[in-house]
């Protein structure tokens, strides 16, 4: 299975990510991992990519797009699920032409819908510490001692990227950038819509059933 997952900033992504690779045995392919790697390794493909981010400017799609290709053909599996790309239709245009090179195509597209009011609610009540990096929230994973992380008794803070204010942004970068990818693959392959408002655990068994369903058609 080559897999695509699409959902919004705190739609439940990562946790269902790391499930699917434990049931199916795919390779996580994350574009935030890739491109940290690029960077680190000093590649020239890493070395392009930071020229922009310390402008501050965005990573245009066809170097996001080599660096997605090329770890695809370097490892040369044939299941895997694609975290935090494509983000734009373009990069899914210019994906889809890399893999019919080698005579493959995406299986499946996971689109994991969630209202923004929810997605806001999870990221602005999180809560994580400095020192050891626990998670928690407000609401729904309190500590035991108010605003202070269990491990170590250091006080909790909220991360930036969590603000209420990058949040909506994040939320209308999604909606204007990345969710018009679900029109764009539903006419070229299966696109399986799950309710990633519930429970972790139901989010997971409803991806399951249908993506077992999928493989034995």
């Amino acid at each position: 299975m080559r897999i695509v997952l699409l959902g919004a900033p705190g739609a439940g992504k990562g946790t269902l990510c790391k499930r699917l690779v434990a049931r199916y045995g795919l390779l996580h392919l994350s574009s935030g991992d890739i491109l940290r790697r690029h960077r680190a390794e000093g590649t020239d493909l890493g070395k392009k990519a930071q020229s922009f981010m310390d402008s501050g400017a965005l990573v245009p799609d066809q170097i996001v797009v080599e660096m997605m290709a090329a770890a695809i053909e370097e490892t040369s599996a044939a299941d895997f699920v694609l975290d935090g790309f494509p983000r734009t239709v373009n990069q899914a245009i210019e994906l889809d032409k890399r893999l019919a090179t080698s005579g493959h195509s995406i299986s499946a597209v996971l689109n994991l819908k969630i209202a923004d009011q929810v997605v806001a609610e999870r990221m602005t009540g999180r809560r994580s510490c400095p020192r050891c990096g626990a998670v928690y929230h407000i609401k729904n994973l309190k500590p035991k001692v108010d605003g202070v992380c269990d491990s170590d008794g250091v006080a909790l803070i909220q991360r930036p990227d969590d603000s209420p204010e990058v949040v909506a942004n994040r939320l209308k970068t999604y909606h204007e950038q990345t969710e018009p990818l679900v029109d764009y693959y539903g006419n070229n392959c299966t696109v399986l819509d799950i309710d990633g408002g519930r429970d972790p655990g139901e989010v997971s068994a409803a991806v399951f059933e249908q993506l077992d369903a999928l493989v034995g058609a």
